[in-house]
């Protein structure tokens, strides 16, 4: 049913291409799934690049961490970018954690050019070597990139940490626990007490950690991850909304319909035409501010709604 980026053969890949390689329409009038991860370092131009259909402004020195599966779409076309792609199984035996790296990154100062330089020394490096030892040797590459990024991400995270109370390490490990068991299972169930068994916790707990990490209640972290998934379908796919919908657990798809009306605002086929319209801030070359700070990821798709089903009571609303 969906139609990624083509993925590479070798299930231990890294490849370095262009930001034209991805797709094979320039003008990316749609947005792409992507079968693989990927970093992106902007080389030239000024533009923005639109990830899970949220825009973020790019410049030269601008680095981009996108993970599998996320929808991707670029503009303008004269934007140009280093993009190092690979699979899982590039950092088997590695103690990296590729989710602790930024969705964003705009690189300055003594570790942006030792990232750069990371990202440039690899490039070449897969330009001239071939074989399994140079396999290896870009494996080790790209695990340094990625650790060299968690740490300037934890960095970020000390500095800008706000004074109020934030997750515990315990809170946090069960929300990490959550949205993994959550991608693999969101099409399948959206009952909080199903993920809660599964852990081995209560309700109450999942509750408790979601709403310490993102200020969102458990049913509304599991609900956003259906809806992503769903935008993600009707902006990159040609499948019927109908099918869609089955797709993620909905037998009928007016009860579909009413899901993703209620989390996201708009109908699925609005959400869909409204999405192919979009492509016209392809043309919009002209620079955006470069926000202050990295963010530490992209921000939620649908607008938090107020954490009634709690059973611990409302939280405040930091970011995610």
């Amino acid at each position: 049913m969906v139609s990624p980026v083509q993925s590479s053969p070798d299930p231990a890949v890294i490849a370095v291409i262009g930001l034209g390689d991805l797709v094979a329409d320039p003008a990316w009038r749609r947005p792409i799934l992507l079968a693989e991860d990927l970093l992106v370092l902007v080389t030239a131009g000024y533009g923005r690049v639109e990830v899970d259909f949220h825009l973020l402004p790019c410049r030269p020195g601008t680095l981009l961490r996108v993970r599998a599966g996320q929808a991707l779409r670029c503009g303008p076309p004269d934007l140009d970018a280093t993009v190092v792609r690979w699979t899982p199984a590039a950092l088997h035996g590695f103690d990296v954690d590729p989710e602790a790296a930024p969705a964003w990154l705009q690189l300055t100062g003594a570790d942006g050019d030792a990232v750069s330089t990371g990202v440039s020394q690899l490039a070449v490096d897969c330009a001239r070597l071939r074989g399994e030892p140079a396999t290896g040797l870009f494996r080790h590459q790209l695990a340094v990139l990625l650790l060299r990024l968690a740490l300037l991400a934890e960095s970020d995270r000390a500095t800008h940490r706000p004074a109020s109370r934030s997750a515990s390490r315990t809170e946090t490990i069960t929300f990490r626990r959550l949205r993994h068991e959550l991608e693999q299972r969101y099409q399948y169930s959206r009952r909080v007490e199903d993920y809660a068994d599964r852990l081995g916790c209560s309700v109450r707990t999942l509750t408790r950690a979601c709403l310490a990490v993102t200020g969102r209640s458990a049913k509304q972290v599991v609900d956003e991850r259906v809806a992503l998934q769903a935008c993600r379908l009707l902006a990159a796919t040609d499948e019927p909304v109908a099918r869609i919908g089955h797709h993620l657990g909905f037998p009928e798809p007016t009860n579909f319909g009413r899901f993703f009306t209620r989390e996201v605002g708009i109908s699925p086929g609005a959400f869909r035409t409204t999405s192919a319209r979009s492509a016209s801030w392809l043309e919009a070359a002209e620079p955006e501010p470069i926000p202050a700070v990295p963010t530490r990821d992209v921000p939620p798709l649908v607008r938090p709604r107020p954490p009634a089903d709690s059973a611990v009571g409302r939280h405040p609303d930091p970011r995610t």
